[in-house]
């Protein structure tokens, strides 16, 4: 990390046992000689219902449709139910709880760097890897895209566009981005930079293998689309949230064609293997259509995991409209991708997802009913959360069965709306499922319990970690995730769980507002917020957009690491306290304290910069 920028469950196959990968399968006559490219389209919070091919009939999804109607698509295709869970488990093809990304902030949300990611996977087989949009897996050393195989990244705030990683004031109309660990303006509309990105990427790479991860932010709040057509054919016929819900889906629809006409004009469609999924339920259309099914993101219910999951590859005869409904996850995707490429791992590797190849060209080919566990327990943000509890919002899913919670059981061959609860006219299936779950649990609870990521500080990788509140872990008060906490000076309190590579002497910069605001620690910054990309009638909800700053009382600063303790005072002036410390080498706790005149806590200070040196 350097300059002026903050850098920043679970599925369990069948029978549940950490069993290796099995061997690739032999190649066939028709299987192309070269590698095929790659490329995955992650959706943020598009759930199955929110297609036109699925039957929704609202929203208007051409491109997403003439792909479902020249694909393998999976009828019965699950994920998580929040962001950072599924991007875990689809980067490494096992238990979100496994490993390490289960929460979505707190350093919960950090994907241990002792995996394999599917980028590594592809690099070692001789691919050029990008990443262009939303990471979610870790903002700094060594979580970053950088550092978990990808050549190229291209992206925003870890958590998203207004999240307190996120640049401040971005929209996701010429915002500033995220390009290999620095600061970069962009140009335009947030999805159409992003996919420009990933197309200027593949044509620089073309004369070999590219794995392209394309992870988009959108239709996720806040669902901007800069231009009102969009909203147009909505606008009257669903909630005015909606409406923009579904625009959002719209611009995402229009990149997706326009990849795919990029990809026929340089002549690599043919040998181009194309997944769309998404990252879990819908997030807002489910008043409106949601394909029959309960719930929505965050829900145990089908309605917060059953996703889209479309896969084409005409070189591969994967080009035909063909129905997969057994069941199948995220987890499943890298062993996949690993058996159609011939890919060779770097190092063995227990996958709890399988590989679905059989079924991509025999969809009732012989297959066994598998056992699929899903459990976010819960996302934490507040302080001193316990530690992950089994059986809460989880889902024990059989081809015919789901048992929710350990208390609810739905038979999915006549109740797909999951609406009727016979648990207690099956105690066997429940007794059977139960001791899948806590199989499972087992499992993956002692490595997960008390995990929290840690930050390199000092590395040669990253010259300065950039802190915030987004990856604290709350000690009081409410984890300031979005710029809208910070904006109003919440008064929470928390400390980073951080690494240092060598004793030394390191500088420590605490701030209220991030450097790019210039704004003193005693008052707020300069000017009103320009919003590019919100109409007048158009909901903004949970970010900074609509809210005045609050200024704090801000007069000392306390950094605390280990047994160090140090205070300054602060001046009306300044924008910063720095502070130089020496530390030694290995895990600390950094706590920063913004306090007032009196000697009381206002807050932790917001953003943090580290760096080896005085």
């Amino acid at each position: 990390m350097n300059g002026n920028h903050r850098i920043k469950h679970a599925i369990v196959a069948a029978a549940l046992l950490l069993t290796p990968l099995a061997a690739p399968y032999a190649a066939d006559a028709s299987k192309p000689q070269s590698k095929p490219n790659v490329i995955v389209v992650l959706a943020d919070d598009q759930g199955y219902g929110d297609l036109a091919c699925h039957s929704n009939p609202i929203i208007k999804t051409p491109q997403m449709d003439r792909l479902h109607d020249e694909s393998v698509r999976f009828s019965n295709f699950h994920v998580d139910s929040y962001c950072t869970p599924t991007r875990a488990a689809l980067m490494t093809g096992r238990y979100a709880h496994r490993v390490g990304g289960w929460g979505t902030v707190c350093g919960r949300n950090m994907l241990r760097d002792d995996e394999v990611t599917m980028a590594d996977v592809f690099r070692r087989n001789d691919y050029r890897t990008g990443h262009f949009g939303k990471w979610h897996l870790g903002t700094n050393y060594p979580y970053r895209p950088i550092d978990r195989g990808f050549d190229e990244w291209l992206g925003h705030g870890d958590g998203g566009t207004g999240c307190t990683t996120d640049h401040w004031g971005n929209d996701r109309v010429n915002d500033t981005c995220i390009h290999n660990g620095r600061p970069e303006p962009s140009t335009g509309y947030e999805t159409d930079v992003f996919f420009d990105a990933a197309m200027q990427f593949i044509r620089a790479e073309k004369s070999r293998p590219f794995f392209v991860y394309l992870a988009v932010y959108n239709p996720h709040d806040p669902c901007s689309i800069a231009d009102p057509k969009w909203a147009g054919p909505y606008r009257g016929k669903v909630p005015v949230n909606v409406a923009y819900f579904y625009a959002s889906i719209a611009r995402v629809d229009e990149n997706l064609g326009r990849l795919r006409k990029f990809l026929k004009d340089e002549g690599l469609d043919d040998n181009t293997l194309l997944v769309f999924l998404s990252d879990n339920g819908t997030a807002q259309g489910e008043k409106v259509f949601n394909a029959g099914m309960r719930g929505k993101k965050g829900s145990p219910y089908d309605g917060g995991h059953r996703v889209p999951c479309f896969i084409h590859w005409p070189a591969g005869g994967l080009d035909k409209p063909v129905t997969v409904d057994r069941l199948a996850a995220h987890l499943d995707l890298l062993p996949t991708l690993v058996d159609l490429c011939s890919l060779k791992l770097p190092r063995p590797i227990h996958f709890d997802g399988i590989s679905l190849k059989p079924l991509l060209t025999e969809p009732q080919a012989p297959w066994p009913d598998r056992t699929i566990v899903l459990g976010t327990p819960q996302n934490l943000v507040d302080a001193n959360p316990p530690p992950p509890r089994d059986g809460v919002n989880c889902s024990v899913m059989t081809a015919r069965w789901r048992l929710v919670d350990e208390q609810e059981l739905y038979d999915m061959t006549k109740d797909p709306g999951q609406q009727h609860n016979i648990a207690n006219e099956h105690p066997e299936v429940v007794n059977q499922l139960t001791k899948a779950y806590r199989q499972y649990w087992t499992s993956v609870s002692a490595r997960d319990k008390d995990w929290r990521g840690r930050p390199i500080i000092g590395s040669p990788q990253a010259v300065e970690t950039d802190l915030c509140a987004e990856d604290w872990y709350p000690t009081q008060g409410h984890c300031p995730w979005n710029q809208a906490a910070v904006a109003n000076g919440i008064a929470a309190f928390g400390h980073w769980t951080v690494r240092f590579t060598d004793a030394g002497t390191y500088r420590v910069e605490l701030r209220r507002w991030p450097r790019e605001t210039d704004a003193p620690m005693t008052d707020v910054p300069d000017g009103a917020k320009t919003v590019d990309a919100y109409l007048n009638d158009q909901p903004v909800r949970g970010l900074l957009y609509g809210g005045a700053p609050k200024a704090l009382p801000v007069a000392r600063a306390r950094l605390k690491i280990g047994a160090s303790v140090q205070e300054a005072d602060v001046g009306s002036q300044d924008k910063a306290k720095v502070f130089t410390v020496k530390v030694n080498a290995g895990p600390a706790d950094l706590e920063a304290t913004l306090l007032d005149k009196n000697g009381k806590p206002l807050c932790s200070a917001y953003y943090v910069y580290v760096r080896r040196g005085e």
